[in-house]
Order: structure tokens, then C-alpha cells, then sequence
């Protein structure tokens, strides 16, 4: 069999970010890939979702390598690379091929996703353990930990996400839960503490992020001409963001549930 040319491989890129600051450690060349089979109502890259548009474009490893490379001198010893969407999963061979060149030349490869391609099947084990082999640090949103509301704010189950999340503390790779904190959609002091209680079960996080939502997106849906599901929604009050960050630390689901139901 021949070996594989990974500088070839191309995927569907959306866009690149050559400054980031907020997507792994240090500063980060990103890769924004294109497709995305969730439509989270508060998504600030709607222009994502399909696998092709005017915008995106099919670029090789190697082309995206070397405009990151060019950034490199900014990186210091915790930057890299993260590749981001979208959904980097859904171009799971193009990630992997990137991360594999990267790593020969010594580059931190962070993988930002939402995990919904994943599936808990050793088939998918096989093709899913190559990207970790090749990837430093995960960054896992969480959308909603109940299902159902989940679905209202996504369209789509939660159960793969979990079950990567599980998967991924099992390999013992390196994880920051990440989940965006939406008034009256995914603020519920139940569902906090219950994702509280999830992140606890996990040994592999080194970090649990609240990211409070923003209106920075909206724009793109007009743009699209798709209607915003979140219009006047005002981003979480910095006590409602505390109150987020206290409850998933201190209080567990049974306790919450015994206090306000008794």
C-alpha cells in the first residue's frame, strides 16, 4: 500500500485567523473549517454550516501549513495551531493529515469541536485515535447536558458529545470543557449543576470554561437572510455568569434537587 501523502490531502477550509487568543494556549493560527450538522441558535458562524459556499474553499495541508508557518514567530512556547469550524470533525482526515505535519515540526495542535460526528464504535475508535495521537488538547463544547434542551438549542442530541467526552477522559487526553452561557436558554440552575457534576466524573480536564454569549454573530445571519432566534437577547449579567461558575463547583444535582424540591 502506498503511504500516504499528507501535504496533499485537501479539505474545505472556511477561513484562517492568524492572531487568536482565546482558542488554546497562547496565540493560535486557526483554521476554520467548513460544515457543520448543528444549528446552535446563538452560532456566530452560520456561514459555516454548509459544506460548501462561495467563501470557503479546498485548500491542501499543505498550502494551510505554510500561511500558518508564517505566523509562527508569534506563537511563543504555548502557541500553535487549532482547528476549529464549523465542525473539524466532519473533515476528520484532513485534521488528522494537518496535525501530523504540524507535529513533525514541533507544533502544538489544538482540536476545537463539538464532537457530534463522533460515534462509540471501534470502527470509529480506529480512525478517531489517529487524530488524538497527533493532538495536544481538546476543546469540548457543551452545549446543554439535558438532552431535550439540548435539542431545542441545537437541533441535535447531545448523546455522542457525552459519550466523546467520556471516551476522550478514558484515552486520558487533555480537555477544556467549554459552554456558552445563554440567558433563558442554557442558564438553567439545574442543568448547571447537573454539567457540573458530568465535568466531576471526568479525569482528563484541565480546565471548565463559562463563555458568556455574545450578539457578535448576528450580523451574519442577516446577511444570510436567516431569521435570528436570539434577537434582543442581551449577554449574561456578570452576576448570572458567578452564579454559573459557583453553582457547577459547589452544589451537586441530588443536593440542588433535594433543596428546591425536597
Amino acid at each position: 500500500m502506498a503511504e500516504i501523502d499528507y501535504k496533499q490531502v485537501t479539505g474545505m477550509v472556511h477561513s484562517t485567523e492568524s492572531f487568536g487568543t482565546v482558542d488554546g494556549p497562547g496565540i493560535r493560527f486557526i483554521v476554520f473549517m467548513q460544515g457543520c450538522k448543528m444549528r446552535c441558535q446563538y452560532c456566530h458562524n452560520p456561514d459555516t454550516w454548509e459544506m460548501e459556499t462561495n467563501q470557503s474553499r479546498e485548500r491542501t495541508v499543505e498550502d494551510v501549513l505554510k500561511e500558518a508557518l508564517g505566523y509562527r514567530h508569534f506563537w511563543g512556547k504555548e502557541g500553535g495551531i487549532t482547528v476549529s469550524g464549523g465542525e473539524a470533525l466532519l473533515q476528520i482526515d484532513f485534521v488528522t493529515a494537518l496535525f501530523t505535519e504540524a507535529k513533525k515540526l514541533g507544533i502544538h495542535c489544538t482540536l476545537d469541536t463539538c464532537a457530534l460526528p463522533f460515534r462509540d464504535t471501534p470502527a470509529y475508535h480506529e480512525i478517531f485515535d489517529k487524530l488524538l495521537a497527533v493532538t495536544d488538547l481538546v476543546l469540548l463544547d457543551i452545549k446543554e447536558i439535558n438532552d431535550e434542551r439540548h435539542k431545542f438549542v441545537t437541533s441535535q442530541s447531545n448523546k455522542n458529545i457525552i459519550a466523546c467526552a467520556n471516551y476522550l477522559s478514558k484515552k486520558n487526553v487533555p480537555v477544556w470543557i467549554r459552554h456558552v452561557l445563554v440567558p433563558g436558554l442554557t442558564d438553567i440552575d439545574e442543568d448547571l449543576i447537573e454539567l457540573g457534576d458530568f465535568v466531576k466524573t471526568l479525569k482528563n480536564v484541565d480546565r471548565f470554561e463559562i463563555l458568556p454569549y455574545h450578539t457578535m454573530g448576528e450580523f451574519k445571519w442577516r446577511e444570510l437572510g436567516i431569521p435570528y432566534p436570539l434577537a434582543g437577547v442581551k449577554p449574561p449579567t456578570a452576576e448570572r455568569v458567578q452564579n454559573a461558575k459557583e453553582l457547577m463547583r459547589t452544589e451537586s444535582y441530588t443536593d440542588y434537587m433535594k433543596r428546591v424540591h425536597g
